[in-house]
């Protein structure tokens, strides 16, 4: 369990990775997170999931500490985020959901779907369970793979879920602007129509390569039409692939306050002050640029590594393991050094988790 000091304010976040466990995804159960900050008393639960790579090897690299970020944006509002990697991602037992979405191009995206969304009751039940949760308030969030999960959520509801938020949602992307069949998508999100009356928002960037505005803009359609409850919004372009929406909660942030403002789901009148980051001596020579990326460096959980060369950086964070961080962090900074036709030179890592690296 990590304990995270708030900046100018005695509060402290609970960082505590957690195993759920379930027949279905023995014998490791469901690799989950929970993050919350240490108040007194009961508060509304947030089941946070994932995204899927491309590349299908990636997938047992997925770890709860990705989403870190997004589960103390709720976390500082009040909520007890819970952070669930799905059966078959990282480290998570079971077979992976993706296995039911078929091959291209036979897919059914509906099955896969609802698979996952087993996975999220699962881990309601059990938070239920926690003290600190109030079962009667429950929220789910998914990105990518995840927010066609968190939709099929709400075709059958557990108990307490109250609302659900769509990061981007789809599945099938095989590159940009290229789904595998996306009428069978349009289609799976037509049939959650007819069922699904929890109220929802959807959030999909003007540069998403995976699912472009003009695709996203069907799958609400085809919600909608069967009478689904869903408020649409095109938030504007971020970064080269609108896709990593997701990873910017300050570019969602008023967004999704409103919403859940409009739900009646606002658990405190103002966010908590942000959580403070360890006081550890930057490497030296960092730029700005450098030394901004060392800061939310520290703010991430285990397991990271920072690698510095004489003019480039490189990290990494969320890994399954400390080796992988380090490898991930030389590997990063190199590629940029690469890149740099005037300083030729090696990286080495300075930091592995918060422990300065022996020279």
């Amino acid at each position: 369990m990590t304990l995270v000091a708030a900046a100018g304010a005695q509060v402290a976040y609970v960082e505590r990775e957690i195993s759920i466990p379930w027949v279905k995804a023995a014998p490791s159960g469901l690799d989950s997170l929970l993050v919350y900050v240490d108040l007194p008393g009961k508060h509304p639960l947030v089941v946070l999931t994932h995204g899927s790579s491309r590349k299908a090897e990636e997938h047992a690299q997925m770890s709860p500490w990705s989403l870190l970020p997004q589960a103390l944006w709720f976390a500082r509002r009040g909520w007890v985020a819970l952070v669930v990697v799905r059966r078959g991602y990282g480290g998570s037992g079971g077979e992976e959901d993706g296995r039911h979405a078929g091959r291209c191009p036979a897919t059914d995206y509906a099955a896969a779907a609802e698979y996952g969304a087993e996975d999220l009751r699962i881990a309601i039940d059990y938070a239920r369970g926690l003290p600190q949760v109030d079962g009667s308030q429950i929220v789910a969030a998914g990105v990518s793979t995840g927010g066609l999960v968190a939709t099929a959520l709400t075709v059958n509801p557990p108990r307490g879920l109250v609302a659900a938020i769509n990061f981007a949602g789809g599945r099938g992307s095989k590159a940009d602007h290229d789904v595998c069949n996306p009428g069978d998508l349009v289609s799976a999100y037509k049939d959650f129509g007819k069922r699904s009356r929890t109220p929802m928002l959807w959030l999909y960037a003007e540069n998403d390569k995976y699912f472009w505005p003009e695709l996203a803009q069907k799958f609400d359609a085809a919600f909608r039409s069967q009478g689904g409850l869903d408020q649409f919004v095109l938030a504007p372009a971020i970064g080269d692939d609108g896709h990593a929406l997701f990873r910017h909660p300050d570019a969602w942030s008023a967004t999704v306050d409103s919403f859940l403002a409009a739900q009646n789901l606002a658990p405190l009148a103002e966010p908590l002050a942000e959580p403070r980051a360890p006081n550890l001596p930057a490497p030296e020579g960092l730029s700005e640029q450098g030394l901004t990326a060392f800061h939310d460096y520290l703010l991430m959980g285990p397991h990271k590594a920072f690698a510095i060369s004489e003019h480039h950086y490189g990290y990494a964070t969320a890994s399954r393991s400390l080796d992988d961080a380090r490898k991930k962090a030389l590997e990063r900074c190199e590629e940029s050094a690469k890149k740099d036709a005037e300083h030729k030179e090696k990286c080495a890592v300075v930091y592995a988790d918060e422990t300065r690296a022996r020279p």
